[in-house]
């Protein structure tokens, strides 16, 4: 069954996915839409139906609907508000086929409402650490898949996470008389490219390979500043008094400045992994 927690994730989707869609959709896109490399050999073998398990916003799907002319997209998410932002790009980005060839369902990843074997391939990124119970999920996706489908799918592995930029956000929030940022705990994150292995391999996949790579994004000080103002730390910014606001902002945006532009790139250790249902 779906859980509570489950049920809370997809609530604060609900409550941030425009905010999402604006700033951190397009961090991770490149490596989210990387995840179609690994099932491409399988579309050209004759896969057609496609499932994208988290689709959130859209990224993954609309670049499969893109890439291959015949392929049908099923675009699965527990996030009602996620998916109207999908919606919304789809009627502005996509044509009228491949809006033909794209349905959104809203469902959690561990109750699919699909019947089994109803798909030759399946994708999610940057979704399985969110999930309260990723085994169930890998194991109900590989029940929709059809014997020889594939999953692949890329999210985030434990590792060092120092960006000189979220320093100097401590220290002007600090210095300003506001808590810094709760670190945060991130326990969904994989903890090995072995345990990604480990995982689709009990789930009953086989074939199975897992690789670790890097997300790399190069932040300006005014990207950065918009990104916490206005998303990441909106709440603390928005308990501000004008002034005040308008003060911290200019100091954080300064501090910012004055790093090296190699500070003020994002490095962050991700994980694809891929596996064939038997």
């Amino acid at each position: 069954m779906t859980t509570a927690p489950a049920e809370r994730q997809a609530k604060r989707y609900d409550r941030i996915a425009d905010g999402y869609a604006r700033w951190w959709a397009p961090v991770i896109e490149p490596w989210s839409v990387r995840v179609l490399d690994h099932v491409a050999a399988d579309v050209d073998s004759g896969a057609t139906r496609l499932i994208d398990v988290g689709t959130g916003t859209g990224s993954v799907a609309f670049a499969a609907l893109h890439r291959w002319p015949r392929v049908r997209v099923i675009g699965v998410d527990p996030s009602a508000g996620m998916l109207d932002v999908a919606r919304a790009r789809a009627a502005d980005e996509l044509t009228p086929s491949q809006r033909r060839r794209l349905e959104l369902v809203e469902a959690f990843g561990d109750r699919l409402p699909f019947e089994a074997d109803d798909f030759d391939a399946a994708v999610s990124a940057f979704v399985l650490q969110l999930v309260p119970n990723r085994a169930r999920v890998l194991r109900e996706v590989r029940r929709i898949l059809r014997p020889g489908g594939r999953l692949a799918y890329v999210t985030w592995l434990a590792g060092e996470r120092r960006f000189a930029g979220d320093g100097v956000l401590d220290r002007v929030l600090d210095e300003a008389g506001f808590d810094p940022p709760e670190p945060d705990p991130r326990p969904g994150d994989l903890a090995s490219v072995a345990a990604a292995s480990a995982g689709l391999r009990v789930a009953g996949f086989r074939q199975v390979r897992a690789g670790p790579d890097e997300l790399a994004h190069a932040w300006t000080p005014d990207a950065y500043t918009a990104f916490v103002t206005e998303f990441d730390e909106e709440d603390t910014f928005a308990s501000m008094a004008a002034r005040e606001r308008s003060r911290v902002t200019r100091r954080l945006r300064g501090r910012l400045a004055g790093l090296p532009a190699g500070d003020l790139v994002l490095r962050l250790p991700v994980v694809y992994a891929t596996g064939v249902r038997a």
